[in-house]
């Protein structure tokens, strides 16, 4: 289990007198996390800006002033045209949109973080996302019904800059998604993807039976990254328990970032 340690977890030290990056928050329609997770990264060190898909469009805002930004999670359009997907069209059906994010993702000084709706946005745009081509699609849980509590999940080795030194801990996650299934079968590679995370059940063992896993994701699947880790897809929402008050239980003061907040602060210290 993986506890929150000021000696090495808190960002300060390694950017006192530097500036904070900027990162756009990046919502759509229906997106609701998207306060929770400016919060958790300006905490980590990051400058954020509320950036609507809108103001992408109409040129109020560029990808070019930022680098980085994270898809939040949420009901993009309802979720009527599919869970992110009508999202990613937004872009992919707009040349312009289309080419100012396959710029962002080929710049070599960027991140990107999809979470829940924006996990499944950046599935979508995986063509235009160097390193992602085995992704999967995510597609209508087994259970065929929108799942939302927390969950056991397990940190994967992987290249992903968010999760370095996180290796093997077994953490609790909210989770609140209807279509969460990795689904290989309509996109991706199974044997080639990245794998960041993964729901267990109550022994620590990776899991596809509900409830423990509240998608039937094969293998418990339910993150993936990169080849180079800058970017990075996942289902629940660390953004929604990054505080020891909003864990079920916790041995820790309530007070305290949980240890869900070493993720965005590895985030901020990969830009150092």
């Amino acid at each position: 289990h993986l506890t929150f340690d000021p000696e090495v977890d808190v960002a300060a030290p390694f950017i006192n007198g530097k500036a904070r990056p900027k990162i756009a928050i990046l919502r759509e329609q229906g997106v609701n996390s998207h306060l929770e997770m400016s919060y958790a990264m300006h905490s980590a060190g990051f400058e954020t800006y509320d950036v609507h898909m809108s103001d992408l469009q109409t040129g109020r805002a560029r990808l070019s002033q930022f680098q980085g930004f994270v898809a939040c999670g949420g009901f993009s359009y309802g979720d009527t045209l599919g869970a992110g997907e009508g999202w990613a069209r937004s872009i992919l059906f707009n040349p312009a949109l289309t080419e100012q994010f396959a710029a962002f993702f080929q710049r070599k000084d960027t991140f990107a973080l999809g979470v829940c709706n924006g996990c499944q946005m950046m599935a979508a745009l995986s063509p235009i996302i160097p390193g992602a081509q085995a992704w999967p699609k995510f597609t209508r849980n087994k259970g065929e019904q929108f799942e939302a509590r927390l969950s056991l999940v397990e940190v994967l080795p992987s290249p992903s800059i968010f999760f370095k030194g996180m290796e093997g801990s077994r953490i609790p996650i909210a989770v609140a998604h209807g279509e969460g299934f990795a689904d290989f079968s309509q996109r991706g590679d199974a044997k080639a993807v990245h794998r960041t995370m993964r729901f267990v059940d109550n022994a620590g063992q990776p899991t596809e039976v509900y409830p423990f896993n509240p998608n039937g994701s094969p293998e418990g699947l339910t993150a993936v990254t990169t080849v180079d880790g800058r970017f990075t897809a996942l289902m629940p929402h660390p953004e929604r328990v990054f505080r020891n008050l909003q864990m079920s239980w916790t041995n820790g003061a309530v007070d305290e970032p949980s240890p869900w907040m070493r993720m965005f602060h590895n985030a901020r210290r990969a830009l150092t």
